[in-house]
């Protein structure tokens, strides 16, 4: 018999999983070793980095290319980061990249992490409170989505000014670090209308066509059924995907201003349902990143 192989790097992802859950600490002796951890990650970072970040920008799937506008840049893998999650996706590069894009001093994560990859939301939340730690006042987060208004068009740019949450999860349960945030943040205006107002702006100064809409936030790892969609759309969706939103609620948390786009990778209407596969989503998602580079490029110059 053949000895078995064990993927080791899998492993220990697993491990990591499970060490910050409750099944192996109880939850404040978890909560104090993870600000340890947030705080070991953020010094490493700052020992690469040559200036203190302003703003941080998460990239998701097949946009990983829209960091090509970045100047003095230094890049990071995840896997070299103290207790930094790795991204197990296609497409996520894993890479943290530190530099200047529009002459504003950055932090760009090329790829995230997500529920249905096995961690849990606060190992999501990780990133978020490592930017905060390093001075990030701004956060503005990018995804796919799947689209559910039926006058979006696959490609397009959606500017999200509200979010659904159905994952069942929040990376505020458990003990709150006051020193991080309140115990029960307001969520009322979770994506900053300023900084909604800019982007504005600079799709019309630009000529880019741009979207608004509300994001719906799932689980997965299993796309939507027609059924699903319908009920989606029926609650005010406009787009759905499987990102954001833990993000999101760990910046507001943490005090910082918020913005989200969305490319919308395909459009499903549920009583003409179409079948979408991941490369298909993989190069939607490419073909759009030049434009959503542009939005970015130019909102980040007129930022304040």
């Amino acid at each position: 018999m053949a000895p078995r192989r064990y993927n080791y790097g899998l492993l220990k992802t697993n491990f990591e999983v499970l060490r910050q859950s409750d099944l192996f600490h109880d939850q404040g002796a978890g909560m104090d070793l993870f600000r340890i951890e947030v705080d070991e990650a953020a010094a490493y970072i700052r020992s690469k980095a040559s200036f203190e970040p302003e703003i941080a920008v998460i990239l998701g799937t097949g946009l990983g290319d829209a960091t090509d506008a970045i100047g003095d840049k230094a890049s990071i893998s995840y896997a070299d980061i103290p207790h930094f999650p790795v991204s197990t996706v296609q497409s996520h590069q894993g890479n943290l990249i530190c530099g200047r894009w529009a002459k504003k001093p950055v932090l760009v994560m090329q790829g995230r992490f997500h529920l249905y990859e096995g961690y849990t939301p606060r190992l999501i939340s990780f990133p978020i409170r490592v930017m905060a730690a390093l001075g990030v006042r701004t956060l503005i987060v990018c995804s796919a989505a799947g689209g559910l208004n039926p006058l979006f068009h696959a490609g397009d740019l959606m500017l999200v000014n509200d979010h659904i949450n159905l994952t069942g999860q929040n990376p505020l349960v458990g003990p709150n670090v006051d020193e991080w945030g309140p115990r029960f943040p307001d969520m009322a205006q979770p994506y900053d209308r300023g900084l909604r107002s800019v982007a504005l702006d600079v799709a019309v100064s630009e000529r880019i066509p741009l979207q608004q809409g509300v994001y719906a936030a799932v689980l997965g790892p299993s796309l939507e059924t027609a059924a699903e969609t319908r009920f989606l759309r029926a609650i005010g969706g406009d787009a759905v995907g499987m990102s954001m939103v833990m993000e999101i609620v760990t910046a507001i948390h943490a005090g910082l201003r918020a913005l989200g786009i969305a490319v919308i990778t395909n459009v499903n209407l549920p009583d003409h349902y179409m079948a979408a596969s991941v490369e298909e989503i993989i190069a939607t998602a490419e073909l759009a990143a030049p434009k959503l580079r542009q939005l970015l490029d130019k909102t980040l110059e007129r930022m304040d």
